[in-house]
């Protein structure tokens, strides 16, 4: 008798043994169904704040420097006066030159109304003609010049470097100032391949600071570079759309935002420890009606959020997915669904 109790023993244990697929033994879980996230998803990268250029600013005349009006580090608008030579023999050149102009002038006006008088030849009206719009010229040339002596800001910027003093003599086109445009600044920022992949899908681009506070700009996309780096991130590179040179300036540290178009499938959002690793694929639990679970292969987003997991394909809002527990579990197993205690019943006290 006891022999026959020990081999009834054996047998039941056997039978509790291996792979579970089909059996009425069944574990409890927690379930829970995918989140549709927002039809357009953001991320957020690193930058920095560049200049457009550099601009060398010189005359356009040689002279004595007379004045200066800007120091290094000043902030410039454009057409604000820099710096003046002495302009006094560029004025006397323009004085004399006037001077036989108004003459020349006289001259030809009386020539005009001999010639309509038939009293002056053709060639000696076109001869004083032609001498009237030569002088012209010359005076023009002389008033540019004189023009010449006043050294304009060409745009927006920062004064880098101011690289004489008055009364010192500069050449033409010598650098006296060294100017950082800022009416157009641009940020530099890499982003991961997975980023660079959905480069179709972008959206708006902001940028903003923590210097400033509620403060996001809107930007542009110029350009990215299609060869990754070392590092294999790709460099992007955005400009702002208004001008920022007041709140942002070239070299400070932003935070660029990406916003993601994704108007045919929106994504879905499940808890991290929904997923598990199975041949190499990213996979989920499904229950079906039957309280049986099945193994689904998903696409997840990786970049989307670290706090969780964002489903691109494999799934619908309407699955029930194990929520915990995933790797405890089977391929076709029956599990019985633990009900998630009600917020308003603590304790199921009601």
């Amino acid at each position: 008798m006891k022999r026959i109790w020990i081999i009834a023993m054996a047998g039941a244990l056997c039978s509790c043994s291996g792979d579970n697929t089909g059996k009425e033994y069944t574990r409890s879980v927690y379930v829970t169904s995918p989140e549709t996230t927002d039809s357009s998803l953001e991320q957020s990268f690193s930058g920095i704040v560049e200049e457009t250029h550099g601009i060398s600013l010189g005359f356009k005349t040689a002279g004595q420097l007379s004045r200066i009006h800007a120091k290094e580090g000043d902030y410039v608008k454009k057409g604000q006066l820099l710096a003046e030579l002495d302009d006094a023999d560029y004025r006397l050149g323009v004085e004399a030159l006037q001077i036989q102009y108004d003459q020349l002038t006289d001259e030809v006006a009386r020539a005009s109304r001999l010639y309509e008088k038939k009293s002056m030849s053709a060639n000696d009206f076109e001869k004083a003609s032609a001498g009237l719009r030569q002088l012209g010229v010359q005076l023009q040339v002389n008033k540019n010049k004189l023009a010449y002596t006043k050294l304009y800001a060409p745009a927006d910027g920062y004064v880098s470097a101011v690289n004489f003093s008055p009364a010192e003599m500069v050449d033409a086109g010598t650098a006296v100032f060294n100017l950082l445009d800022v009416s157009r600044m641009e940020v530099v920022a890499d982003i991961p391949a997975s980023v660079y992949l959905k480069r179709n899908d972008f959206g708006a681009f902001t940028c903003h600071s923590n210097h400033i506070i509620n403060g996001r700009f809107p930007m542009e996309l110029l350009s990215i570079v299609p060869k990754a780096d070392s590092n294999q991130l790709y460099r992007i590179r955005l400009a702002f759309k208004d001008n920022v040179a007041k709140h942002i300036t070239p070299g400070m540290n932003v935070e660029i935002c990406i916003s993601f178009n994704t108007d045919s499938v929106a994504p879905l959002c499940l808890p991290l420890s929904a997923l598990f690793r199975h041949d190499g694929n990213d996979c989920v639990y499904v229950l079906a009606e039957d309280s049986t679970i099945t193994c689904r292969p998903v696409t997840i987003d990786r970049n989307a959020s670290a706090a969780q997991a964002v489903v691109t394909s494999g799934l619908s809002a309407e699955d029930r997915v194990v929520k915990a527990g995933a790797g405890m579990l089977h391929n076709g197993e029956k599990v019985r669904v633990i009900e998630q205690p009600s917020e308003t019943n603590v304790g199921g006290l009601l």
